[in-house]
């Protein structure tokens, strides 16, 4: 959500919603993972080596969701961060499918299934892993945020950040 401006839940609620168009775009794959709460195989997805600088947002929606300064190898076979952009973006709740209670990861306004979150992250960077699917991800490179109508989302990115993303 952008900072400091009044009404900007509004605005970003009325900019990024489930998008019936985008779903029905979304290869078998992403269906399943993102409208059926699939999981895709480690090491065999699109993000989980994917060391450029840049952002992650939800395939169906659009809405911001991941970066590239906040990812990091979690030697899962998925991409993995430590924190959301947004930790509204992210909505947290219980999954006690397969045989086990985990916190699954959804997004707010696209609904996706997105993965889910473990508390065996990096203890310097808060303990959390959120481990996702590429399949509900789509990324936007830094040097085309703009053009893609994230420029705002910048300022995440210094020179320390893009430098720590390029030695990873």
């Amino acid at each position: 959500m952008s900072k400091g401006r009044e009404g900007s839940a509004v605005q970003q609620q009325a900019r990024y919603h489930k998008n019936p168009e985008a779903v029905s775009r979304l290869n078998p794959e992403q269906y399943r993972v993102t409208q059926q709460d699939g999981t895709e195989r480690p090491f065999a997805n699109a993000y989980w080596d994917n060391h450029e600088p840049g952002i992650y947002v939800d395939v169906v929606s659009g809405e911001p969701l991941f970066a590239s300064a906040d990812k990091y190898d979690s030697n899962s076979g998925w991409p993995s961060f430590t924190k959301p952009i947004a930790k509204e973006n992210v909505v947290e709740r219980q999954d006690p499918s397969h045989g086990m209670i985990r916190t699954e990861a959804r997004s707010l306004h696209g609904n996706s299934h997105l993965g889910h979150v473990f508390d065996d992250g990096p203890a310097d960077k808060g303990g959390l892993r959120y481990c996702i699917n590429s399949a509900s991800l789509r990324f936007i490179h830094l040097d085309d945020l703009e053009n893609a109508g994230y420029g705002e989302y910048r300022t995440l990115f210094t020179s320390d950040t893009i430098a720590d993303t390029d030695d990873k």
